[in-house]
């Protein structure tokens, strides 16, 4: 079933860093509304790459930790980790085409 699932900072680790697949976490929270207004695109775009991406939605209100420690500063953020690595970042409302751009550099990078 494609879509997206809540990590936390206690899943992060499993569910992210050790992944087969690359991941997109979705740094977001209730009260901001650019990340409500990606939220669907995002729904989209795990709908498109299912079986070939993750698409994950961490609360920074509910989950401090990990936001933190990759220097969060604004929401949302959706970064893209590959082999527990974080090697893409987007910050702000952008449009899906932007997104499915780093996705395919993403997937067809060595």
């Amino acid at each position: 079933m494609a879509g997206t699932f809540e990590v936390t900072d206690d899943g992060f680790e499993s569910d992210v860093l050790q992944s087969d697949l690359p991941v997109v976490v979705d740094f977001w929270a209730e009260w901001c509304e650019p990340c409500k207004m990606i939220a669907p695109m995002v729904e989209e775009l795990a709908g498109e790459y299912e079986g070939q991406v993750k698409f994950t939605k961490m609360n920074v209100d509910l989950n401090p930790k990990t936001p933190q420690s990759y220097g969060i500063r604004g929401i949302p953020t959706l970064i893209i980790f590959q082999n527990g690595q974080a090697i893409q970042q987007v910050v702000g409302a952008v449009p899906k085409a932007v997104l499915k751009k780093r996705l395919e550099t993403t997937l067809n990078s060595p």
